[in-house]
């Protein structure tokens, strides 16, 4: 079969690779119909997850169709179109039982970080019965490939974590796909502003077509300035750190009101620096967290309902053997405009 394959700091290729096998008696064997790529497979190729070794087949997110299945799994059948989560659960141990699925002790992210992925034409999915959801009849696939992971980690870390209520201001910090995810689930709780803050003034644009009330364009060094403006010099009840660097990082201490919540989702690579000598008395709270999946039942109702659209996020889409360009225009967004790519198997 052909697939991703991560090399190294700065390489992958296209291999051809055998087609997987069953390993256990909880796997299912699936046929990759849509994946796509993700920022921590970018971080995966910068050398910054140092559990995804070299040889790795990368991806964590698709949809496909059930090929086979081993002898434990009772949910799912050959032909079932199925759903891939980005986290894989075991479902019985501490962890899972606390619902903290990103760290199942036998499972968690290890889809295209320590097992092979779904960037390729076939994968393993183990614990199938828990990391499998069917897609229902009439379910738009290119839709609910935004739902393996990008709609569920924005939600769970970003607007859950970040307590966004009716009535409640928000700030976005960083306009790419996780940062535009959570613009689009921040508005099932009705938060009277939603401030988006960016570099790009095309992702800027997209902000506000989603939704945004109000967008700043950081260019000039000064959001914090303006958005104390849009909050009467308040600051903001939620801040969701969507970008995963210090300075970004450093903004959100600038821009939380007293009693708010900084809810950080950005993968960070380097230190950030936390200023309790200005924050010690304000009374935030700061989330960290590594999606759980716990949401995704949920988002596949709201998108059946035709009350969620996050097919609006794919802005470019490619074929298989076209992977490499794939990556290409992904990495390099500020020139190809792309937000998220979809990639047919």
């Amino acid at each position: 079969m052909k697939a991703l394959v991560y090399l190294g700091p700065g390489e992958k290729a296209l291999e051809d690779r055998p087609k997987p096998g069953l390993a256990a008696p909880t796997d299912a064997i699936v046929q990759i119909v849509k994946t796509t790529i993700c920022g921590s497979d970018l971080h995966i190729l910068k050398g910054d997850v140092p559990s995804c070794h070299p040889g790795r087949i990368l991806g964590h997110e698709g949809i496909g169709i059930v090929h086979k299945v081993g002898p434990a799994v009772t949910s799912f059948k050959p032909g079932d179109r199925v759903l891939i989560s980005c986290i894989s659960t075991c479902g019985k141990c501490a962890y899972c039982r606390r619902l903290m699925y990103s760290h199942c002790t036998t499972g968690g992210w290890i889809l295209g970080n320590e097992i092979d992925g779904t960037q390729a034409e076939w994968v393993r999915i183990p614990y199938a019965d828990c990391s499998l959801y069917r897609i229902p009849e009439g379910a738009d696939e290119e839709s609910m490939v935004m739902l393996s992971d990008i709609l569920p980690t924005a939600f769970e870390c970003g607007v859950i974590n970040g307590r966004v209520h009716p009535g409640s201001t928000v700030a976005i910090v960083g306009a790419g796909p996780i940062g535009l995810a959570a613009l689009l689930t921040s508005q099932f709780y009705s938060p009277a502003q939603i401030i988006v803050i960016d570099l790009d003034s095309s992702r800027l644009e997209t902000a506000k077509r989603l939704g945004a009330t109000a967008v700043v364009n950081n260019a000039d060094g000064k959001a914090a300035e303006a958005l104390m403006r849009l909050t009467g010099n308040r600051g903001v009840d939620t801040v969701i750190e969507a970008v995963g660097i210090p300075a970004t990082f450093e903004l959100c201490q600038r821009i939380v009101a007293p009693g708010g919540t900084i809810a950080n989702v950005g993968v960070h690579g380097t230190k950030v620096d936390l200023h309790l000598e200005s924050l010690w008395n304000r009374n935030i709270t700061i989330t960290t967290r590594l999606v759980d999946a716990i949401s995704t039942p949920m988002l596949i109702d709201v998108l059946l309902a035709h009350k969620l659209d996050p097919k609006v996020l794919i802005t470019h889409r490619f074929k298989l053997d076209q992977i490499g360009d794939a990556y290409n225009a992904f990495a390099d967004a500020a020139n190809t405009k792309a937000i998220k790519v979809l990639i047919e198997a």
